[in-house]
């Protein structure tokens, strides 16, 4: 990464940093000086640039700059929004597709520029930083790791914490935001097959294919191929409750005795997904306001064979693995392989936002959201600098709540400082 002016930018604002009163004690401070030791090197390779623009120690401590302040103006000349075209070489890691893409623009934000920001739990939203925090090995994400688990004391700490060392970016490439919810299913079962739960759970066979079409749901249901194998887990009631278990790539079972099976997802068959729903309206069985989980399941119920035909039309089919150092009250794991928490997980584009990275989103609709939330998983559907999972919890209630969740609004990743504004060098001068 080159990072030029915007390591002078980082070494100007932790050097401010180092004057602010609710960062003051001397863990705090062998953080910030230590950054300083990583950065200053790498501005001082860049000395025959422009001298950075200063920023005044009392500006720094609160979000926005004052206008009354001297200082102001260069701050705001920094940090105020614009769109800059993507830079050639892009700061955090995208593995962006052959296929071309569309023209990505980074805007560069204020913390002001965050309508709630001052009213969240930044202290919840940082405990669950740091559940992946230490995951991330990059040399910045080490230090900014460091300073996350001293500052989580009080949510004044946390939101220093984050303003310190992070800044705002809203990532777009055109199509507009999409916030959608998921959860994890809760389904009665059995460890053995009988008349009331003849449905198999499968773990992956070991001759599926990665990144391949392999059997569709109808041959896995119709011939037996992977029938009397060990590969079933469990088995439950529900065939469409099954299907959204797929969906949602974990869930648990619930034994008899009260016992659970956590299941995480494995892997699938390599074929998309195709909406029941859909197939029902297409085939004039209900319209599209009357579809939902639990109307296809009563539909299915009361015409079990067509019902089976009807749920084959989809021939995507996921596969599980059973999950046993779970706690009870762990979420389900997602793709870092950590537990989710409820209300701060979000699954996300990793070619656009960084897993393990905090993010900012300002939800419409149904339950509106103005939050704090972090990078921890990700989903086939999810596709796109501004597209989004809420996890919402385990269980029925949290079903519901997922499934009524089709919302727009904005989602603003948050980046440390000199990757954000290194995004600035190719496309304009700070």
């Amino acid at each position: 990464m080159t990072l030029g002016a915007p390591a002078a930018y980082a070494c100007a604002r932790l050097r401010a940093a180092l004057c602010r009163s609710d960062l003051k004690g001397p863990p705090t401070r062998a953080f910030l000086l230590s950054a300083l030791t990583l950065i200053a090197p790498l501005h001082a390779l860049q000395a025959q640039e422009a001298d950075p623009p200063t920023i005044d120690a009392a500006a720094e401590a609160t979000p926005g700059p004052s206008p009354a302040d001297p200082q102001s103006e260069a701050a705001v000349q920094v940090a105020s929004p614009r769109p800059v075209a993507a830079p050639a070489v892009l700061p955090v890691p995208l593995d962006l597709p052959a296929e071309p893409a569309p023209e990505l623009t980074y805007s560069v934000l204020t913390f002001a520029d965050l309508p709630g920001w001052a009213g969240d739990d930044h202290l919840a939203a940082l405990t669950v930083f740091l559940k992946t925090c230490g995951d991330l090995r990059e040399a910045d994400w080490a230090a900014i790791c460091a300073l996350g688990r001293k500052q989580a004391e009080s949510p004044r700490s946390a939101r220093a914490f984050f303003e310190l060392v992070f800044t705002p970016v809203l990532i777009q490439d055109g199509a507009p935001m999409v916030f959608t919810g998921y959860y994890e299913p809760e389904l009665a079962g059995s460890r053995d097959w009988d008349v009331h739960y003849p449905y198999p759970v499968y773990a992956l066979p070991p001759e599926a294919p990665s990144g391949e079409s392999w059997l569709t749901r109808a041959e896995i249901e119709t011939t037996g191929a992977l029938k009397h194998r060990g590969l079933e887990i469990g088995y439950v009631g529900d065939p469409v409750a099954l299907m959204f278990l797929q969906i949602q790539g974990s869930g648990r079972i619930t034994l008899e005795d009260g016992r659970q099976i956590r299941l995480g997802y494995a892997g699938h068959n390599g074929h998309d997904y195709r909406s029941i729903g859909q197939e029902m309206v297409r085939r004039g069985i209900y319209d599209a306001s009357q579809v939902s989980a639990p109307v296809i399941s009563n539909w299915v119920r009361r015409h079990p064979v067509e019902g089976a035909e009807l749920l084959r039309t989809n021939p995507s089919y996921v596969f599980f693995r059973e999950i046993t150092d779970a706690k009870p009250d762990d979420g389900p794991r997602g793709a870092m392989n950590r537990a989710l928490s409820a209300g701060r997980s979000l699954a996300v584009d990793p070619r656009y936002v960084p897993l393990g990275a905090p993010v900012w989103i300002e939800k419409k609709g149904f339950r509106a959201m103005r939050r704090l939330m972090v990078a921890q998983d990700t989903g086939s559907a999810i596709k796109g600098p501004q597209r989004a999972d809420v996890f919402t919890g385990t269980g029925r209630a949290a079903g519901r709540e997922a499934q009524r969740m089709r919302d727009t609004g904005r989602m603003v990743v948050l980046l440390p400082i000199q990757r954000a504004y290194a995004m600035l060098e190719e496309g304009s001068a700070l």
